[in-house]
């Protein structure tokens, strides 16, 4: 290259190797990231540790964790919220505190079983934890985005485009079964992350899977 690549050339190519799941280039770009432009940047760790939990390397992605424990840094929870009838109602992962939560959560069980019958298969992959596999499709069912989307279902008439917002990146599960409830429910479902805008319609999403 005839210039010096920065933050965001490598962040893509990281991005690149979660993808396609080039173990070594990924640790090349990540610590490119870490130890020379943005040490303190926790997205590094965490799609890092991505993509050893994807390849099942459980002790790299610990090493990966004492890492961000040493140098103190602290990833951003996960936040997803919806605006509805000018109320702002934020979730959290496995939130349980809205008054509506019961059905929220019953409402995503019942759609968890459709989708499922339309091909949709959890992407457990990204789960950073080494536990039984039906565990780690408990932990992805109530993802914040998932709750959100849930709720502005229950709340809206049929037909009416749900909006709802997210602090980090959608995970990869949460991107597919979005694609599959918008064709089940027949609504065009906008997802707003840190990266990207995604218009979900009828089974497909704007960024053709790719973000």
């Amino acid at each position: 290259m005839p210039m010096k690549p920065d933050k965001f050339l490598w962040a893509s190519l990281l991005g690149g190797c979660r993808i396609h799941g080039n173990l070594e280039l990924a640790k090349r770009a990540a610590e490119a990231i870490l130890f020379e432009i943005k040490p303190e940047n926790p997205a590094t760790y965490v799609t890092l540790a991505n993509i050893y939990a994807t390849a099942g390397m459980w002790s790299e992605v610990a090493k990966v964790r004492k890492a961000m424990d040493d140098k103190r840094v602290v990833k951003k929870p996960g936040l997803s919220w919806i605006e509805i009838k000018r109320k702002v109602l934020i979730f959290l992962v496995g939130d349980k505190s809205h008054p509506k939560s019961y059905e929220i959560h019953n409402f995503l069980g019942k759609l968890s079983r459709r989708i499922k019958e339309k091909g949709y298969v959890p992407d457990t992959n990204f789960v950073l934890y080494d536990v039984e596999e039906e565990q780690k499709e408990q932990n992805l069912s109530y993802h914040s985005e998932k709750l959100a989307v849930a709720l502005g279902i229950i709340l809206t008439r049929a037909g009416t485009p749900i909006k709802v917002f997210k602090n980090l990146r959608t995970c990869v599960d949460c991107h597919t079964a979005i694609k599959f409830i918008s064709k089940i429910v027949q609504r065009r479902i906008i997802v707003r992350d840190s990266n990207w805008f995604h218009s979900f319609e009828n089974g497909s999403c704007s960024c053709g899977d790719y973000w």
